[in-house]
């Protein structure tokens, strides 16, 4: 049976890079007695998979993991059972079981939600003023980047990538909904260094906050895309 699992990562629980994160889920299957199942063969492990690496120092609200168990309680118990053993900043927020044919997390993502706002120390004087400049700067024409791959430098437009933007807490924080996964897997952080290289100023990389809220697949298609949460291919366990 498969199971996917939402949770949330808060805290400075957000400084764990996303190998311990297997670990730790590992350690907490265990503890939890959750009846997950083993590969064959000589080493076996659990059948874990992520939907997508989350990068240190962000925080989240919208995080899966997909696993598959032997048997198991209804969504309510499990989640009960699972949060009981979790450290404070983790916490799993739904358990839900998927088709037998479903596709895993990590091959569906194609689009995320992310929220982005000023960590104290490094507030601009005026940062609704700041905030309203980077989201008229997200509905630019182009916003090219020179992005490092393996074969060197090529020149990347991340404006196609950007669905979806505005402001949000009295105009000091900013909303993106932006492309993510295998295709085109932008960051929050990519757009703000551009808008700063536009300002012609330094780009303060510690200055910001991000929090991923949300992760989608796409049943649409170039143009015209239709984000489906990844939640919602489950359903609640009665």
């Amino acid at each position: 049976m498969k199971i996917r699992m939402k949770f949330s990562k808060q805290g400075p629980l957000k400084f764990i890079g996303h190998l311990d994160i297997m670990r730790y889920f590992q350690k907490v299957m265990r503890r939890a007695d959750v009846d997950i199942r083993y590969s064959e063969g000589f080493s076996p492990h659990q059948i874990m998979s992520f939907a997508s690496p989350l990068g240190v120092g962000i925080l989240s609200n919208g995080e899966y993991v997909d696993i598959e168990v032997n048997s198991t309680e209804d969504s309510h118990t499990m989640m009960e059972r699972i949060n009981r053993e979790n450290a404070e900043g983790f916490r799993v927020l739904s358990y839900r079981k998927l088709d037998d044919a479903a596709k895993n997390a990590m091959s569906l993502v194609a689009a995320a939600d992310y929220t982005v706002w000023f960590k104290e120390e490094y507030e601009p004087e005026d940062v609704p003023g700041f905030m309203k400049g980077l989201l008229d700067f997200c509905g630019s024409d182009s916003i090219e980047i020179v992005k490092k791959t393996k074969k060197g430098e090529k020149t990347m437009d991340l404006r196609p990538y950007i669905y979806e933007a505005y402001l949000t807490d009295e105009n000091t924080r900013i909303f993106l909904k932006i492309s993510s996964g295998s295709t085109a897997n932008v960051k929050p952080e990519q757009i703000i260094g551009a808008y700063y290289s536009f300002l012609g100023q330094e780009y303060p990389v510690f200055g910001f906050q991000v929090q991923r809220e949300e992760v989608y697949a796409d049943e649409g298609g170039e143009g015209n895309h239709q984000f489906k949460a990844l939640e919602e291919y489950g359903a609640e366990i009665e």
